[in-house]
């Protein structure tokens, strides 16, 4: 998509941004931290009304309104987090494609924060690695603009995207998620556990966290948690729960 086509947007276009012709809503999935046995936050899933699939959303998105779309993403999210009482952090995907200039499109965001009264502190913005970025250095600034404003900041899809761990030569964000590529079945593969070893190490030294994401068996838990990873999201813990939030049982820390 070329970038020249966000320059010429008004910032207008933020207060029409539900006029979608198509509308959506979510699902919640719980992110916890094993060394304290909580939920930390929830990410927010585009679903159709009724619960369907992302695909089954995305495929009514196109360049043109794809803007528009990311806009009316972050209000729903945070809408309906405000709606279910939630007290943890909010992550919210986002493409890089759809944010013409950071600092402008952010404002819809902050407004939304405002009405709902969500706290601003309490939202995390998440980008998909494997979306390629038609410039770096634009992906660069955005991060670096919802960092300054409070928000945090993670790469999602870590590990399956088009840059790798090259991608935190220029830039840090709050926290990187493994991709479930590398965690699928890491207890019985050498070549998985040596990246994500490096992945943690590398991470660990330029102060950024690690989440492991798409775990979905305790044997994949358990060699991640005795590996230095702290952070989880996936199905051994808690499906995403349409229009609520669920809760994780204590007991499948204790392995």
């Amino acid at each position: 998509m070329e970038a020249r086509y966000f320059t010429e947007l008004s910032c207008k276009q933020c207060v029409n941004a539900a006029e979608l012709g198509f509308d959506f809503s979510f699902a919640f999935q719980p992110i916890v931290r094993a060394s304290t046995r909580k939920i930390i936050s929830y990410e927010a899933l585009a679903r159709g009304t009724a619960g369907e699939p992302f695909l089954e959303v995305f495929k009514h998105v196109t360049e043109e309104n794809l803007y528009r779309f990311d806009q009316a993403c972050r209000v729903k999210a945070i809408r309906k987090a405000a709606e279910l009482g939630m007290t943890v952090t909010l992550n919210i995907n986002f493409s890089p494609n759809a944010v013409y200039k950071p600092e402008l499109c952010i404002r819809t965001t902050l407004a939304a924060a405002k009405e709902y009264n969500f706290p601003v502190q309490k939202i995390s913005f998440e980008v998909t690695e494997g979306e390629e970025v038609v410039e770096k250095a634009h992906l660069i600034s955005i991060i670096r603009e919802y960092q300054s404003l409070g928000f945090s900041t993670a790469i999602d899809d870590f590990g399956a995207g088009y840059a790798g761990l090259n991608i935190l030569a220029d830039f840090q964000p709050d926290y990187i998620k493994i991709d479930r590529a590398l965690i699928d079945c890491v207890e019985q593969s050498k070549s998985r556990q040596a990246i994500i070893k490096g992945i943690v190490l590398t991470c660990s030294l330029l102060d950024i966290g690690v989440l492991a994401e798409g775990v979905e068996r305790v044997e994949e838990y358990r060699w991640l948690r005795n590996h230095g990873i702290d952070l989880f999201q996936g199905y051994y813990f808690a499906r995403p729960g349409f229009e609520h939030l669920p809760e994780v049982d204590p007991a499948l820390f204790e392995v």
